[in-house]
Formats: structure tokens, C-alpha cells, sequence
């Protein structure tokens, strides 16, 4: 079956071709027009999407040797995103279905996430953990077959990759600042000196809160002068690093000790992160399983995965455009 992801939920324009589950073609636009301004536009970025979508379409169905003859099903992210740039990838799938006839789902982007593990890990089955994490979400779900999915936990306030963002800007990187902080990290010498908190939710034993790191490390900040922030920058990103990885993981190692599940799944744009990885496989050995960097962040493949995996099962659905909606 010969699947056509669209994805435009925040601020990267993709189009991908699937082979049954192998990826043809993946094409991916990453609006860098947002990073003069701290963070996503979002009337800029629907912009931008409108004017990349056809053209990376025309790319994909060239690259791959196919036509729109070709394609079997259109999977199109409708949830959860901005509104307007949700509205561009849909209305344009919309216009392929409408005009080819070609069967069309929606497909929720955290689901897109999730299956974004097994594009080039066949090996992975249900049921599994699957810890999404972002810069818009960071949560543990139990998977135990397509379409039957339990939120196990959920940050409170700030996502993990939101919280990156955040002190990014404290110390002076650009939008986003993932990287930033993970390369500088890299360069601390082990034993820095500096510790932030961990914080514990009473909502439920698997929730997050990233809020109050993000203070304290504003609050160590605000004490010290310039010069001192900027020498002691790598040591400060590592404990504020650990301090994000120890809570990730802590709650996931909770999870699969109360479920009893083994085999887990790191996703998102925060799985793109080294230091994170390598700590959770010192946890879970050869049961974790990441996507590689390139299909971490926001991608049509993960898309059209989704769409053809619910195809498999009779799950399809119309596209139904709900910017607020979770999995």
C-alpha cells in the first residue's frame, strides 16, 4: 500500500511517501523564520506553509517515480496544532481527495509521534510505553494495539522541550535551544557543583512539572553576573539537563515497574537528545527504542505510519480539524 503523509501542525512543512511501513520519501521544511522572535508565529507559519506544501508534494511524488495515480490512502495531521497551520495541510489533502478520490484519514499528531518508533524498528510490538516529548508535550502513554492508547501521566505546566526553550533564553541561546544546552552540557566536567530540583507532582505518580526548574535555575541566575554565567554556562545546561532526564526517566521507570510493561519508546523533538538516550538505555538496555534524530522531530513519515497502521485495522476517519484535541 502506497501511503502520503502530510504534516503542517506547528511550524515544519512535510510531505512523505510510505511502502506499506518503509519510508520512499520524507521531505521535510523547517521554518527558521520564527528563531528572531523566541518562538513560533503563528500566522507566519501557516504562511509558510501555504507556500511550501504543493512544492514539496510535486518533490516527493518526483523523487519517489510515482503519481498521484499511485497513492492508496492520504494520512493528514488534523490534532492537535495551530489552528491555521492544521488548516493548510488539511484543506490541501482535502483538495487530493476531492479531486483523485483517493481515501483520506486524519491522524492525531502525538499518534504520529508514537509510531514514528517502529518506522525502522520492526521489532517493536505491543504492547509498549511510549514517552512523547516535545516542546508541546511531554507524556507517558501505555500501547496496547492501534488506536487503544492510556495516558499514564502528563506534564502540569511546561513541556520538556519547553522548558529548554525557556532557559535557553535565560542563558543566551537562540530559538530553539534544545541543542544548544545538550552541546554545552557535553563540554562540563562531570562533578559541576551546581544541582536543580526534581520536582514531585501530587496529581499522579506519572506526571511531570517543569515550571519550577525553570524558576530555580532563573532565580541561580539572577545572582550572578555576566561573566560568571558565561564561564560556568556548560556546568550550569549539565545540571539543568540531568535535572530534565532524571524526572523523564524516573517516572518512566515507575510506569513499566506498576504496568509491567518492558519494552518503551522515547519520541519527539527532545528524543533527539544524546545524554537522554544513553541514560535510558543504561535503564532499559535493548527494550528502548528511539526513532533516529531526523524522524524525532515533526515528519510526514510518522504521519503516513499512523495512517497506514489504522488503515490495517478499519480506524480511518475524516479529517476533523481539532487544534486543542490530545490522544
Amino acid at each position: 500500500m502506497i501511503t502520503l503523509g502530510i504534516e503542517s501542525s506547528c511550524d515544519e512543512t512535510s510531505v512523505a511517501i510510505l511502502e506499506d511501513q518503509k519510508i520512499v520519501v520524507n521531505h521535510i521544511y523547517s521554518q527558521v523564520e520564527h528563531t528572531s522572535f523566541g518562538g513560533v508565529v503563528p500566522e507566519i507559519a501557516s504562511r509558510a506553509h501555504l507556500e511550501k506544501i504543493d512544492r514539496l508534494t510535486l518533490s516527493a511524488l518526483k523523487e519517489s517515480s510515482l503519481t498521484l495515480r499511485d497513492i492508496d490512502l492520504i494520512a493528514v495531521t488534523d490534532s492537535p496544532g495551530l489552528a491555521g497551520a492544521l488548516l493548510v495541510g488539511v484543506s490541501f489533502a482535502m483538495g487530493i481527495h476531492n479531486g483523485w478520490g483517493i481515501p483520506i484519514t486524519g491522524v492525531n499528531h502525538l499518534e504520529g509521534h508514537i509510531f514514528s518508533a517502529m518506522l525502522e524498528n520492526p521489532q517493536l510490538q505491543f504492547p509498549f510505553l511510549a514517552m512523547v516529548v516535545s516542546g508541546g508535550h511531554t507524556a507517558i502513554y501505555k500501547i496496547l494495539d492501534t488506536g487503544n492508547y492510556t495516558c499514564l501521566g502528563q506534564t502540569v505546566d511546561d513541556a520538556a522541550g519547553e522548558a529548554f526553550d525557556k532557559v535557553g533564553k535565560l542563558l543566551g541561546f537562540e530559538y530553539p535551544a534544545g541543542r544548544s544546552i545538550e552541546q554545552e552540557a557535553a563540554i562540563s566536567p562531570e562533578d559541576t557543583g551546581i544541582t536543580f530540583p526534581v520536582a514531585r507532582v501530587s496529581g499522579g505518580p506519572f506526571d511531570f512539572s517543569f515550571s519550577g526548574l525553570k524558576t530555580a535555575v532563573k532565580y541561580y541566575l539572577a545572582g550572578k553576573d555576566s561573566t560568571f554565567i558565561k564561564e560556568n554556562r556548560p556546568a550550569i545546561c549539565k545540571a539543568f539537563q540531568k535535572a530534565v532526564i532524571d524526572s523523564l526517566l524516573g517516572r518512566l521507570s515507575e510506569a513499566s515497574r506498576k504496568t509491567g510493561i518492558r519494552e518503551v519508546a522515547l519520541v519527539g523533538g527532545v528524543a533527539c537528545n544524546g545524554a537522554l538516550r544513553q541514560e535510558m538505555k543504561k535503564i532499559f538496555g535493548e527494550r528502548a527504542y528511539f526513532p533516529r534524530p531526523g524522524l524525532c522531530t515533526d515528519n510526514a513519515a510518522m504521519i503516513a505510519m499512523a495512517g497506514y497502521k489504522r488503515k490495517e485495522k478499519n480506524l480511518t476517519h475524516f479529517p476533523r480539524m481539532e487544534p486543542s484535541r490530545g490522544l
